[in-house]
C-alpha cells in the first residue's frame, strides 16, 4: 500500500486533492504531479488537509511567518495573538519556533487554531529538554531526538526543518575567527556545539534513514535546513554555507528515493548584488528541489527595519529561483516580535513575492496589477483599495489623508482629472 503523495504518483494514481490544487493555482494537473515526482515541488499540508500549498515550480511564491515564544518571553496569548494576524495578512504557512519551557502547549494551539500547514524545528525541543534535564541545551540526547520527532509528526506537524547538513567533518574545520558573525543559526549552533562537546556525529545525519522512515510514515515534507547560512553579508558563499548545501544536495536525493517530500533552506544575509548566484548555486546543488529562503537580508545597517532590507532581496531571491520566503519582522536582531510586526513582514513579504512573481511570469500575477491600474485610472477608489493587498490599510490611510474627496496628493492638479478635462474639451470641439 503506498503511504505517501510520491509513492501514490510513482503508482500512476493522481488523488482528486491534487487536481483541486491545481487547479486553484492554474497549472495543469500532470505538470504538476511531473514536478512532485522530479522533486522541485512539494506539497505542505497534504497529509493533514491544514490549508494545503503547493511549493516549488511555477507556482505562485508562498510565505512563511515564524512566530514562537523565547526561554524570556513565553505566553500562549501573545503567540495566539500573533498566530491570528499571521494568517489576517495571508501567510502560506507558519512556523512556530518555540524555546521556551511550555512549548508543547504553544505547538498544540498552532495545530489546533492554524488553517494554514505549520512547521516546526524539532531541535529546539531537544535543547529546551536537555536545558531542563541535564542543565545546557547542548546536551542533547540522539534518541530522545528522535523521539522528539516522532512524537510531532504524530501530533500532525507538517513540515520539519532539520539541521542534517551540520557535519561533524564540516564543524572540525569551523573556527569563529573565520567568520565575522559565526554560526548564525540557532538549531546549526546547538548542532555544531554539540558535536564539538561530545565528539558525535549529528544524530539527524547519522540516523537519517531513521527520519525518512518517520517522515515517509507521515508523509511529512523535510524541510533541509541552512544551519550554516551566513549571518553577515560579508559571510555569506563561504566553505561552510556551500559544504552544507553540498550535503543537503545528498540529501534531498535520498529523500526523493524513499519518496518523501523535501525542500532545501537558504541563507540567510546575502549582498543585493550576489543574490542571483547565491539563488542559483543552491539550486543547481540541490537538485532544483523547492527553495525556502529566509529573506535574504541585503544590508546589515538597519536594525528596525529588517522587514524592509529583507523584502528587498526576497525580490530578487523570488525572481531568481527561490520559491518559498521566510519573513523577517522590524524587529529582527533586536527582539521577540510582536503581532503587528508579525503583520507588517507577512506583508513586506507577500508584496516581494508577488514582485517575484510578475518577473517569473505566474499566470495571473500581471493581471492583479493591471486591473488595480485601470481602477486607478478611473479613480474608482472603492474597487482601487478593494484590489490594494492590504484593504484595510489602503481605506484608513485614504479616509484619514483625503476623506471621501479628491485625493489630497494632487487636488485639483490630478493627473487624470487633467487630462480628461482636456481630452473632454478636445471631443467637444470637433463635435
Amino acid at each position: 500500500m503506498e503511504k505517501t503523495l510520491i509513492q501514490t504518483l510513482r503508482k500512476g494514481t493522481i488523488p482528486l486533492d491534487l487536481r483541486n490544487l491545481a487547479e486553484k493555482e492554474n497549472i495543469s494537473v500532470h505538470k504538476l504531479a511531473d514536478d512532485i515526482l522530479a522533486g522541485v515541488s512539494v506539497v505542505l499540508g497534504y497529509r493533514t488537509g491544514r490549508g494545503p500549498v503547493i511549493v516549488g515550480n511555477g507556482v505562485r511564491t508562498k510565505i512563511n511567518a515564524n512566530i514562537g515564544a523565547s526561554t524570556l518571553c513565553s505566553s500562549i496569548e501573545e503567540e495566539e495573538k500573533k498566530l491570528a494576524s499571521a494568517l489576517k495578512a495571508g501567510a502560506d504557512a507558519i512556523m512556530d519556533l518555540s524555546l521556551a519551557d511550555n512549548l508543547r502547549d504553544i505547538r498544540k494551539l498552532m495545530l489546533a487554531e492554524s488553517t494554514v500547514p505549520v512547521g516546526t524545528v524539532p531541535v529546539y525541543e531537544a535543547a529546551t529538554r536537555a536545558r531542563l534535564d541535564r542543565g545546557a541545551v547542548i546536551n542533547l540526547d540522539g534518541e530522545e531526538f528522535l523521539d522528539i520527532i516522532r512524537g510531532q509528526l504524530e501530533e500532525g506537524v507538517d513540515f520539519l526543518t532539520v539541521h542534517a547538513g551540520v557535519i561533524k567533518e564540516i564543524i572540525s574545520n569551523y573556527t569563529g575567527e573565520k567568520r565575522i558573525e559565526g554560526i548564525v543559526s540557532r538549531g546549526g549552533a546547538i548542532t555544531a556545539a554539540y558535536i564539538r562537546q561530545s565528539g558525535r556525529e549529528n544524530p539527524l545525519y547519522e540516523h537519517y534513514d531513521r527520519l525518512l522512515d518517520m517522515a515517509e510514515k507521515y508523509d511529512a515534507v523535510l524541510s533541509l535546513g541552512d544551519g550554516l547560512r551566513p549571518g553577515a553579508i560579508g559571510d555569506a558563499s563561504d566553505y561552510f554555507e556551500v559544504s552544507e548545501q553540498e550535503i543537503l544536495g545528498d540529501l534531498q536525493k535520498r529523500a526523493l528515493e524513499r519518496g518523501v517530500m523535501s525542500m532545501i533552506e537558504g541563507p540567510g544575509h546575502v549582498p543585493l548584488h550576489r543574490v542571483e548566484e547565491s539563488v542559483r548555486r543552491i539550486k543547481k546543488l540541490t537538485n532544483q528541489a523547492p527553495l525556502y529562503l529566509l529573506g535574504p537580508i541585503v544590508t546589515d545597517i538597519a536594525p528596525g527595519y529588517d522587514h524592509i532590507t529583507a523584502a528587498i532581496g526576497a525580490s530578487v531571491a523570488g525572481m531568481s529561483g527561490a520559491d518559498f520566503l521566510c519573513y523577517v519582522t522590524p524587529s529582527e536582531h533586536l527582539g521577540l516580535p510582536d503581532e503587528q510586526d508579525v503583520y507588517d513582514g507577512v506583508m513586506a513579504f507577500r508584496i516581494a513575492g508577488h514582485a517575484a512573481d510578475i518577473a517569473k511570469g505566474i499566470p495571473g500575477a500581471a493581471r492583479w496589477d493591471d486591473e488595480l491600474s485601470r481602477a486607478r485610472r478611473s479613480l474608482d477608489w472603492d474597487r482601487q483599495i478593494a484590489l490594494s493587498v492590504d484593504p484595510e490599510k489602503a481605506a484608513r490611510v485614504r479616509k484619514e489623508r483625503s476623506g471621501d474627496g479628491a485625493c489630497t496628493m494632487c487636488g485639483d492638479c490630478c493627473v487624470f482629472l487633467v487630462l480628461k478635462d482636456k481630452l473632454e474639451c478636445e471631443d467637444s470641439e470637433e463635435a
